[in-house]
């Protein structure tokens, strides 16, 4: 299993120190500090987020970390990336205005480092001009948040270099601002919270209608398990018209059976709802209110019986994604069902859909047969070589250096 990292404050690790030297060479000048957000794995609550519902992601030991200076007298940033920054710019780095930042706009990555820049001032904070190099090791296109790292990390050293006094809430709904109305992206506050709330060996169990948090132990080693992750290298993007249409189905579900949000329908309000609704907005609304009960029964499942007793859960969430939300793609069923076939006590796609990545919960004795069989599978379906890997539940966003 993927090892924890032991970063700290105030213990610089040979990556901090690395990259703090490549923001000294890129710009010129020492960095203020070193900060990082990690990626998250959802365990189970897709598409549930911006209805109102429940979710239970946990924070991972994938991390985007950014070296930052404050140019206290400017209103320039400048921004360059590990994994590539584009060549427009002073020194190669991405070179923009706070004043003249326009939501919506042909960013790039950068979009994401902006739009919480934006967010921040649109909120009354004045954010001072700042160099930012990025460093992740979050796939991008994986499913796995690679975005909300790069937000989170970003949002947790700006706030601190513009002396804000922003909690852990303000900070999620921020960064939803941020990818809401600068990227253009309608996500809900999934993403962000477990990347700013997570804590190690738990998943945090979010209300997405009162963003109360809670942890949850989710120790998957004390079973004897590992959370196996195949990345189909499918990539996807949350900004297309695929997760629009969605929510959009979603909206107008619950419009239609005159409540709130999907929140407010259990599954024994599904015999009525179908008899109001045509096939396709049933099947997205019967996912979400299924998928809201499969988050509560897991959260019980955990507590109470621990990680090997939640497999079929996985497995009932993924089937409902394939079917209902149709939102998964053959690379992400043959990840889920070879991997099944081969010893995971149950798997699922995770993220937003349209590719991305599955997990696999898999006793660890089983892990080298599961992952030879995935790719053994998606050999013969002359499908790309997928990437596998597994994460355990690691701390969230904080300063390093």
């Amino acid at each position: 299993m993927t090892s924890q990292s032991t970063e700290s404050p105030g213990q610089q690790t040979a990556g901090q120190q690395d990259i703090l030297a490549a923001f000294r060479q890129a710009f010129g000048h020492d960095a203020d500090g070193v900060w990082m957000a990690p990626g998250r794995v959802n365990l189970i609550g897709e598409h549930t987020d911006y209805n109102e519902g429940f979710v239970l992601p946990f924070a991972i030991d994938l991390k985007a970390r950014v070296a930052v200076r404050a140019l206290p007298e400017s209103r320039t940033v400048r921004l360059l990336s590990a994994q590539g920054s584009g060549s427009q710019g002073s020194g190669g780095a991405l070179e923009f205005d706070l004043d003249h930042l326009e939501p919506g706009g042909e960013y790039g990555w950068a979009s994401y480092p902006l739009g919480v820049a934006w967010a921040l001032e649109q909120s009354g904070v004045t954010v001072p001009g700042f160099e930012l190099y990025l460093d992740s090791t979050v796939p991008l296109g994986s499913g796995l948040s690679s975005s909300h790292a790069i937000e989170c990390a970003t949002i947790t050293a700006l706030t601190e270099l513009s002396g804000a006094s922003l909690t852990a809430q303000d900070l999620v709904l921020l960064t939803q601002r941020g990818e809401n109305d600068f990227v253009g992206a309608p996500t809900g506050i999934l993403d962000q919270s477990a990347s700013l709330r997570g804590e190690r060996g738990h998943a945090v169990f979010l209300d997405c209608r009162d963003q109360h948090a809670e942890l949850i132990p989710f120790d998957a080693e004390a079973d004897d398990l590992v959370m196996l992750v195949i990345d189909t290298r499918v990539a996807h993007s949350h900004s297309d018209g695929g997760y629009a249409s969605r929510r959009a189905a979603c909206e107008a579900g619950a419009a239609a059976l005159g409540v709130p949000a999907l929140r407010d329908l259990g599954p024994e309000d599904l015999a009525g709802a179908e008899d109001l609704l045509d096939d396709l907005t049933f099947r997205r609304v019967r996912h979400v209110v299924t998928e809201d009960a499969r988050v509560l029964e897991t959260v019980a499942v955990l507590t109470s019986d621990g990680a090997k007793a939640i497999g079929p859960l996985l497995d009932a969430s993924h089937v409902s994604m394939r079917d209902d939300f149709e939102i998964s793609c053959p690379e992400l069923d043959l990840a889920v069902d070879s991997a099944r076939t081969a010893g995971a006590i149950g798997a699922r796609m995770t993220g937003g859909g349209f590719g991305g990545s599955a997990i696999a919960l898999t006793p660890r004795a089983l892990e080298d047969h599961v992952r030879q069989a995935v790719l053994d599978a998606f050999a013969s379906a002359g499908f790309g070589e997928p990437r596998l890997f597994t994460v355990t539940p690691a701390e969230g966003a904080r300063r390093l250096a």
